[in-house]
């Protein structure tokens, strides 16, 4: 599965530019060009790692690095800050704010890759995964590829167990369908989303009472609530 990196820049020619290193890098891109659209598919999609300019319209770098920071379906998301801000306050309170890395313009694209490799690979050491998720009565044991409720095995398709341990992994996170498309099914070019609600209903059928702890959030998707 590739990891995600959400660009943020109002500049078209930047945005190119990081867009097309990354994609080369094997990394998945997805831009936005405002603070509004960066908070909105920063929440929505959960991207593993942000590269984010300061000045930006309506709501600037800092500002949606806080807002990331405070929020907790983000919080842990990496963000480097990529601006023409080269002032030392300007670095400090990027860094302050809860920013990873901080990196001025104009730069080197090889740089800035390998400043976000570092990242996601530190962040991914930090977030290795638990071999086994418990909540509750519900065990999800990861190698072995098995879900069971008080001892008792579930059976699931490959799609069910992954669609359920994902959603176990971030647990109070919402993710939208077509992140879920993604992630689950590894589609790039998303198809329709009613493959999600299909899936969910099969699986809420075969866990039973452990269904109580996924959660529909109308108009956007699901989550898995503890």
């Amino acid at each position: 599965m590739k990891l995600r990196i959400l660009v943020v820049d109002d500049e078209p020619e930047i945005i190119e530019l990081v867009e097309f290193n990354l994609k080369q890098a094997g990394y998945a891109v997805t831009t936005a060009a405002d603070g509004a659209e960066a908070l909105k598919k920063a929440r929505s999609q959960t991207p593993d790692l942000i590269v984010l300019d300061v000045m930006l319209p309506e709501m600037d770098g800092f500002e949606i690095c806080k807002a990331l920071r405070l929020d907790a379906a983000t919080a842990k998301i990496p963000i480097v800050m990529l601006t023409a801000k080269a002032a030392e306050i300007d670095r400090v309170l990027g860094l302050e704010l809860g920013a990873d890395d901080y990196l001025t313009k104009p730069f080197s694209p090889r740089e800035l890759l390998l400043r976000v490799k570092k990242i996601l690979a530190r962040h991914q050491a930090e977030e290795k995964p638990k071999e086994q998720l418990r909540y509750g009565d519900l065990l999800i044991d990861l190698p072995r590829h098995i879900a069971s409720w008080k001892n008792k095995p579930i059976e699931l398709t490959a799609t069910e167990f992954k669609l359920l341990t994902i959603l176990a992994q971030r647990a109070g996170r919402v993710q939208s369908r077509d992140q879920l498309l993604r992630d689950v099914w590894e589609y790039d070019s998303l198809i329709d989303t009613r493959t999600v609600d299909t899936h969910m209903r099969r699986l809420r059928e075969k866990i039973g009472p452990a269904a109580k702890h996924l959660d529909t959030v109308r108009g956007v998707g699901y989550r898995f609530i503890e």
